[in-house]
């Protein structure tokens, strides 16, 4: 029976190759302070020249699970404009994702009085997709199979003063599909929304972040709901935060899906943070949740002479 399920799960991933797309899990990236992940518009938002390795591992306990590294670098590249550049490896059983994310971000002031921004941002991706049918024993003969596709990012942010909200839309390119057999549809469309709010007591070096994300997919009408909050406090040369996030299912009548509780702690340049997933459905009986780790470096560069490209909070 092993055997079928794998010979069958090869022959599903071969049609599927096509019209597969990459998306990095978002936990790593609004709750373990670099928002850059859910929106291009973020690059070159403060002083720090920020280099991040993520590493996420789905559903521990369940072999074959997906397993997901990254490589984040953003800054500034000029007074109003900012870079980055995302490299990851994303592996799911048989199946395999490589690529790189290549960003630009401009960024507008608005009004200096009010400290009112707005950000445009692009991201050029380059993915390979493939299937390692090395491991399989059903017997019949599966040939590997690579692909490589490209696409866009875009993303528009707004902030005024400790506020902020990103609208973005991922894969906005359709996909052309070459098997005429294959239920795939043709279009990859991933569309975000992102908000949050700094509440910030400077004497006490306190920061309370709540924030929402909103995520739907185009394909099969999927969308879910992040309520997070975090809250940071300031230590000599640096700061310590925990949040947490609880998810819901939007299309299942808001199902609670999952909550995570998270920690980081930033001193001088460096930068760590843990977190995990626990599923609040009938599939935490058969794993132990998801896990991530972030390490990063903070360069401290020259603060830009430019109001849009300065934080509007403590750290």
């Amino acid at each position: 029976m092993r055997k079928i399920f794998i010979t069958i799960s090869i022959l599903i991933c071969s049609v599927k190759l096509v019209a597969q797309e990459i998306n990095l899990p978002q936990y790593v990236s609004h709750m373990a302070d670099n928002p850059f992940l859910i929106s291009p518009s973020y690059a070159g938002i403060g002083s720090e020249f920020k280099v991040r390795l993520n590493g996420v591992s789905q559903w521990l306990g369940v072999k074959g699970s997906p397993d997901t590294q990254s490589l984040i670098i953003d800054t500034r590249l000029a007074e109003r404009f900012g870079g980055g550049i995302t490299i990851f490896n994303d592996k799911n059983g048989f199946t395999s994702q490589k690529g790189i994310k290549l960003s630009l971000a401009s960024h507008l002031t608005l009004s200096q009085f009010h400290d009112s921004f707005l950000s445009f941002g692009l991201t050029y991706n380059f993915v390979q997709f493939g299937i390692d049918t090395s491991q399989n024993n059903s017997g019949q003969i599966v040939p590997n199979k690579s692909e490589t596709n490209s696409n866009f990012d875009v993303g528009l942010l707004y902030r005024y003063e400790r506020f902020s909200i990103s609208v973005n839309a991922n894969n906005i390119l359709d996909k052309k599909i070459e098997n005429l057999l294959t239920s795939e549809p043709e279009s990859l469309g991933r569309y975000t929304l992102y908000t949050s709010y700094v509440l910030a007591r400077i004497s006490n070096k306190i920061e309370i972040e709540p924030s929402i994300f909103i995520e739907y997919y185009e394909s099969d009408k999927r969308s879910r709901t992040d309520l997070n909050v975090k809250v940071r406090k300031g230590i000599y040369d640096g700061y310590v935060w925990v949040g947490a996030s609880y998810t819901s299912l939007n299309d299942q009548l808001f199902k609670p899906h999952a909550i995570a509780p998270l920690v980081g702690l930033k001193k001088n340049n460096l930068y760590m943070s843990y977190g995990f997933s626990i599923d609040l459905n009938k599939t935490q009986n058969f794993n132990y949740g998801t896990h991530m780790i972030t390490l990063g470096f903070d360069y401290d560069r020259r603060p830009s002479l430019a109001r849009c490209t300065q934080k509007m909070i403590i750290f």
